[in-house]
């Protein structure tokens, strides 16, 4: 073989084995911790942060499994994505639940960015990345529009969708339709809303197209304020001691002020069953703030579900029950319950049958142990009662289930 020939024949060796020679592997950059500009993976469908929760499955993944960090604290979601952008629609429960196992952890986690206005608050468009401080979870917000003397102006590397408000804790919707034709009435609530005082031509039963006068506002009423009209009905007694904590709350009908003053004229315009003088009124929409965060209560809670919206007998996730426990007992807007299926009651009678009939008269009575079946968090409270939404129901959730810390 000649010299250039060998030399081919090592340089070609030399290449093939130099393809085959594996790279060694480079550490991970970590991520910045203070700059708000982090890059991650972005969830990049149309889902908004419920939707892709609850697609994801239940998360009853074991701390090993999802991500512990140090052992105790918040426990990340099953893939818990780097990044999120938020999506007209989204709630704050439903994005916690996208990062973490345990929504209510959310406070532990959230990064507050100081240079940022109003850093608490979450818009559609802002991009929440998830990175490690000190080996702890912490999510952080990328403003997708910037304010500036009261402006903004889109950033062209963020994707974005018009600012209209800040993601509420709970769906909006469901809390003013609830809290504008209440179900269940507080004490507080009754003793304050103004009353239907009589017709203008003295009917005994109200009705659509009627004009009526109503007292007992504790401001002037505007023209043209919308109120719906709610009956007091049935008292609701606590399971625990009997005592009356509120009353049902009965849709009649509604209206709106034509002229201000004391008595104030209204104009009813929709009328569900007879209004009748001592009807009490409500003002359309919800009259609570929806800007609270996940919690866990900071006191040991063990109350019931006294009631709840429409009636039904099964309750499903995001209708609003009452419970028997308020801000005396230490709850506030926020706070996260477990709700638990009270177990029953049987007769251990196994074995028995062997030792005849009057053995089975003896039989001990075994207590069931209670069982996770949902969710509850409350937006509303009241010194006794508090109002709230079931945010999970794994289960079927009744009447008198009991609540607790979660």
């Amino acid at each position: 073989m000649q010299g250039h020939q060998f030399f081919a024949l090592v340089l070609s060796v030399a290449m093939v084995a130099g393809c085959r020679t594996e790279r060694p592997p480079e550490a991970p950059v970590p991520l910045a911790t203070t700059e708000t500009n982090i890059k991650g993976t972005v969830v990049g469908d149309d889902r908004t942060a419920m939707e892709a929760a609850i697609d994801a499955g239940p998360s009853g993944a074991s701390p090993s499994e999802s991500g512990t960090v140090g052992g105790a604290g918040p426990v990340l979601a099953p893939g818990a994505p780097d990044s999120y952008v938020v999506k007209r629609g989204d709630t704050l429960w439903g994005i916690a639940k996208v990062f973490l196992r345990d929504p209510w952890f959310w406070p532990e986690i959230w990064q507050v960015n100081p240079q940022i206005q109003n850093p608490h608050l979450i818009y559609p468009g802002d991009t929440l990345r998830l990175v490690y401080i000190d080996g702890k979870p912490r999510v952080m917000v990328q403003r997708g529009m910037i304010e500036r003397g009261g402006q903004a102006r889109v950033e062209p590397r963020v994707r974005s969708e018009p600012l209209e408000a800040a993601v509420t804790t709970i769906p909006y919707e469901t809390v003013a339709a609830f809290m504008s034709k209440p179900s269940v009435l507080a004490n507080e609530q009754i003793k304050s809303a103004p009353y239907i005082l009589a017709s203008r031509d003295t009917h005994v039963v109200i009705s659509d197209g009627d004009v009526v006068y109503a007292r007992g506002f504790s401001s002037p009423a505007a023209t043209g304020t919308h109120y719906n009209i709610i009956r007091v009905g049935d008292a609701l007694r606590d399971p625990d001691d009997n005592h009356i904590m509120g009353y049902d709350g009965i849709f009649t009908g509604s209206g709106h002020v034509t002229r201000g003053g004391d008595p104030t004229t209204l104009i009813v315009t929709e009328s569900a069953r007879e209004t009748v003088p001592g009807d009490k009124l409500f003002a359309g929409g919800a009259d609570v703030a929806l800007d609270f965060i996940p919690s866990a209560p900071k006191v040991k809670v063990d109350g019931r579900i006294m009631a709840v919206s429409d009636g039904v007998t099964v309750i499903g996730q995001y209708q609003v029950v009452v419970i028997n426990r308020g801000a005396r007992d230490g709850l506030t807007p926020g706070n996260v319950l477990a709700v638990l299926d009270v177990g029953g009651t049987v007769r251990d009678t196994v074995n028995k049958g062997y030792l005849g009939g009057m053995s089975r008269l003896t039989a001990k009575n075994v207590r069931l142990p209670d069982e996770r079946a949902g969710t509850f968090m409350v937006f509303k409270t009241f010194d006794r009662i508090s109002y709230g939404l079931i945010m999970e129901a794994k289960d079927i959730i009744r009447v008198a289930d009991r609540v607790e810390n979660p």
